[in-house]
């Protein structure tokens, strides 16, 4: 199956308006549309989905079972305090890789911590929007 759910977590909506000397200017608008892009070029076909809300992150992974080989999930604060999503991953059984703007081992000590890191299959920090695109390709190995 080639297909990769691509998820990101709360407030990266507001990406390019967001902290712009952390973050950057490019919206997650402009970020999707390079994940398309790079996407059609490695032959992959993704889904893309953002949401704020814990519990809809959470149905949004357990939706994954069947239709995904793999999941490129920047969980945004999540990352540090939700246990309940760090389960979900480990429940579905599906090849995940945590990817983040910023290189999160460099920034305040509450965020050096991933609930997730243990249940993926890697992380990938600190390469601003291409932490998404070398993401991607991680991820096609775990759909051959």
């Amino acid at each position: 199956m080639k297909k990769i759910l691509v998820i990101h977590g709360p407030n990266l909506n507001m990406l390019g308006v967001r902290e712009p000397e952390i973050y950057g200017d490019v919206t997650l608008k402009e970020i999707n549309e390079k994940i398309k892009m790079l996407a059609g070029e490695i032959g992959v076909e993704v889904t893309i989905k953002q949401s704020n809300h814990e519990g809809e992150i959470i149905e949004t992974i357990h939706g994954a079972i069947g239709n995904y080989g793999a999941i490129l999930i920047n969980p945004a604060g999540y990352t540090h305090t939700s246990v309940a999503l760090r389960d979900a991953v480990a429940s579905v059984g599906i090849p995940t890789i945590e990817i983040h703007i910023t290189n999160i081992h460099k920034r305040e000590d509450f965020r050096h911590r991933s609930l997730l890191a243990p249940v993926a299959v890697g992380q990938i920090s600190g390469f601003g929007i291409n932490s998404y695109l070398l993401g991607l390709r991680a991820a096609t190995y775990f759909l051959e």
